[in-house]
Parts: C-alpha cells; sequence; structure tokens
C-alpha cells in the first residue's frame, strides 16, 4: 500500500499493483534521462501537461525503481498499464503530483 506522505503511488503495471516513488535517486535519474539540468527544470518540463510516451516510460520507470522494483524502462515498455495510455499519462500526474505538489 503507497504511503501518500513518502510521496508514493499505486498502480496497476504487467497485472500486478506496484508502489511508485520518486526518491531522490529516481529524480537525479530523471533529470539525466531527460536531460533536465535540475528539478526545477524537471517540474517546468512537465508544468504543462505535455508529455511523450518516452517521457511517460521514463517517469514510470523511475518512480517504479524508486519504489523497490527491479524493472528497466524496456522491460516496462513491454508491459500493460491498466487504463492503457491514458492510464499510464494519469498515474505519472500522480506520482509528480505527489512529489511536487499541486503545481505539477
Amino acid at each position: 500500500m503507497a504511503n501518500t506522505q513518502r510521496g508514493e503511488v499505486d498502480a496497476v503495471i504487467g497485472g500486478e499493483r506496484k508502489t511508485l516513488c520518486l526518491t531522490l535517486g529516481a529524480l537525479a535519474e530523471l533529470e539525466a534521462r531527460l536531460q533536465a539540468g535540475d528539478l526545477v527544470g524537471l517540474a517546468e518540463r512537465f508544468s504543462d501537461g505535455r508529455v511523450s510516451a518516452r517521457d511517460l516510460t521514463a517517469i514510470l520507470g523511475a518512480g517504479l525503481r524508486g519504489g523497490g522494483n527491479a524493472i528497466t524502462d524496456d522491460d516496462l515498455a513491454r508491459l500493460s498499464i491498466e487504463g492503457g495510455l491514458k492510464g499510464a499519462a494519469e498515474i505519472a500526474a500522480r506520482l509528480l503530483k505527489a512529489t511536487f505538489g499541486e503545481a505539477a
């Protein structure tokens, strides 16, 4: 069960309930992967709500690893996500909101 006080969210990915969390390490990974420069750059990148499929994979992958799940982005890309593309976007939005607050 996700602990929202720690920025965790739950999602059904690959038919299993998983916990995602953008820990400090996961955020550092995401900054590097998306070449955001810093946390402000990362938050600004997603502030307008426009994300690519590659962004979604990076966000969810980092969140899964931050939540203790051993998975690569390539493996994640092959899994079904509850709600499909819309579900993936909603999970990413919940995760960013849990991490950065309402502005995300």
